[in-house]
Order: C-alpha cells, then sequence, then structure tokens
C-alpha cells in the first residue's frame, strides 16, 4: 500500500508542477473564473466546444499543488468529452473526493483521476481538489457569476 501511495503523492506532485494544458487557449468558446478563499486557488478554465464536444481545455492561474494537479488531471480527462460524459465524470469525482472509498466501477471511470481520492480525509483539502471541477461545471452550463468554493 505504501508504494500506491507514493506514486500517488508522485502523480500529484509532477502534475502540481508541470501542469499539462496550462495557458491561454485562443478561440475558447467557453471561460470560467474560479477561486478558492480558503487556500488563495485561482485559476481561468478555457474551453473550446464543437457542438456538445469539449476538443480543448486549458486553465491558467495559481494554486496549491492538489489544485493544480486536479485542475492538470481533469483538462486531460474532459478532452473529447461530450458534455454529458464531463457531467458525469464531475458527479463520479465530486462523490469520490467528498465521499471517499468509490466502487471498483467508479475508480475505473476515473482512471488516473482516483489519485486524489485521498483528498476526503483532508476537508479543507477537497475544496482544493474540486475547484476546477466545479468550474468546468460552471463554464458548461453558463452560469454568469465566478466559481467560488466558500
Amino acid at each position: 500500500m505504501d508504494d500506491i501511495r507514493e506514486l500517488y503523492q508522485q502523480v500529484i506532485i509532477d502534475h502540481g508542477r508541470n501542469p499539462r494544458n496550462f495557458g491561454h487557449l485562443e478561440g475558447c468558446t467557453h471561460r470560467k473564473d474560479g477561486f478558492n478563499p480558503l487556500c488563495g486557488d485561482k485559476l481561468t478554465l478555457c474551453l473550446k466546444l464543437q457542438g456538445d464536444l469539449i476538443v480543448e481545455a486549458k486553465f491558467e492561474g495559481e494554486g496549491c499543488a492538489i489544485s493544480t494537479a486536479s485542475a492538470s488531471l481533469m483538462t486531460q480527462a474532459v478532452k473529447s468529452l461530450t458534455i454529458a460524459q464531463a457531467e458525469a465524470l464531475f458527479a463520479a469525482f465530486q462523490h469520490m473526493a467528498v465521499q471517499g472509498n468509490p466502487s471498483p466501477e467508479v475508480l475505473a471511470q476515473l482512471g488516473k483521476l482516483s489519485v486524489l481520492r485521498g483528498v476526503c480525509a483532508f476537508p479543507a483539502r477537497v475544496k482544493c481538489a474540486t475547484l476546477a471541477w466545479h468550474t468546468l461545471e460552471a463554464a458548461l452550463r453558463g452560469n454568469a457569476e465566478p466559481v467560488s468554493t466558500e
């Protein structure tokens, strides 16, 4: 079990230090700002949709390693998903982060995102891990107000 925890920590550190899909997205069709006042995480999520298909996802901002890793992993995971698929992935991720102990089916659905399952033991860190996801949900639904974890 220690080897698995170490692997999870390495993935989070890697994505925290070298986030994928970080930077400006030209021609984005959906843009949303998110803020976690508890930790100071701030991000802007940009999506490019063609119909209901997410063809590109990038983010900008700054935050703790968990927030940045979660945004990095999320932007990788949602590319090539439909809005409905991304919303289902959000629900699975939210359940895992808040409730913990996801079923084997949910773990399979989440894939690499499951490295963040340990945040459920640290309630303040749940907000860090879910900020990008709440921002994604608001962007897809067209909510006008910025996302805050408060």
